[in-house]
């Protein structure tokens, strides 16, 4: 579980396929030494499993494996050498909640339809995949590559985020423009009223 706050911006350093596999190593400034095997890491909101860990220079570099189903359904299957990624570790006991609870299974990718920067400030508009859009509400959560942000407003399958400076300046969020694409994963809880709702 996360909670959509990222903490580090990562840069994707190789990517080789294994098979069905897509093996991926990540350069962060994580310590090495806290990274352990096995741990979870939200990867731009996609949770992926540390297979391999140790220290290049002044970075430590994990590696991770991407399945099909991930490649499938998120934006990992475009990433190459450069690509730069939000992370998140896995959220402890006892760790503030500063986010919403994000669980790292993406739903699938939104597209930016437009971008309006003022003070400092931007204002996106998403398409979002009209499956998933009855789970978007105004005024509630939304993680877009990995990020906690409240929708703005809705309008059909479209919704808007607003994105303060600390956002643009510590996630990738910044350098989006229209047409790119980027994960989503709806709120849980609005997942479950709808589940609740419908079984009613």
């Amino acid at each position: 579980m996360f909670t959509g706050i990222v903490t580090d911006m990562g840069e994707v350093i190789s990517v080789a396929p294994r098979g069905e596999l897509r093996r991926l190593r990540i350069a962060c400034s994580y310590d090495a030494d806290s990274t352990a095997l096995g741990a979870s890491i939200a990867c731009s909101g996609v949770c992926l499993t540390v297979v391999a860990v140790a220290r290049e220079g002044a970075r430590t570099v994990f590696e991770v494996d991407a399945a099909a189903e991930t490649l499938a359904v998120t934006t990992v299957g475009a990433w190459a050498c450069g690509t730069r990624i939000n992370l998140e570790r896995a959220l402890k006991i006892g760790d503030e909640l500063g986010g919403h609870i994000v669980t790292g299974h993406v739903d699938g990718v939104a597209k930016v339809l437009s971008r309006e920067d003022f003070d400092d400030m931007c204002l996106l508009w998403f398409e979002a995949p009209r499956d998933l859009s009855r789970f978007i509400a105004k005024k509630g959560s939304v993680a877009l590559d990995g990020v906690s942000l409240t929708v703005n407003e809705v309008e059909e399958n479209r919704f808007s985020v607003l994105l303060i400076p600390h956002t643009l300046a510590v996630t990738t969020l910044g350098a989006r423009r229209a047409a790119d694409a980027l994960n989503i994963e709806v709120d849980l809880m609005a997942r479950y009223a709808a589940r609740l709702s419908e079984a009613r």
